[in-house]
């Protein structure tokens, strides 16, 4: 699996887990819930800076959006 899809997986997957939908979870991390879309559907490769503020969205540090066995 790429990189690409381990972040678009474990980004949906755990925005799914705490009940948010797109719009919620690009308010929290301070973007457009399009760019929200285009990562989850691996349509845009997410930057340094745009993973960082999704991990701190979740409470997460940004390695841990990069790992295949995050559940």
């Amino acid at each position: 699996m790429e990189l690409r899809e381990i972040l678009a997986r474990n980004v949906r997957m755990r925005r799914n887990r705490l009940g948010l939908n797109q719009d919620e979870l690009a308010d929290l991390a301070k973007m457009d819930r399009t760019y929200v879309s285009k990562i989850e559907n691996c349509r845009n490769a997410a930057t340094v800076d745009m993973i960082e503020k999704l991990a701190a969205a979740f409470g997460l540090e940004p390695p841990d959006l990069l790992r295949p066995d995050l559940d």
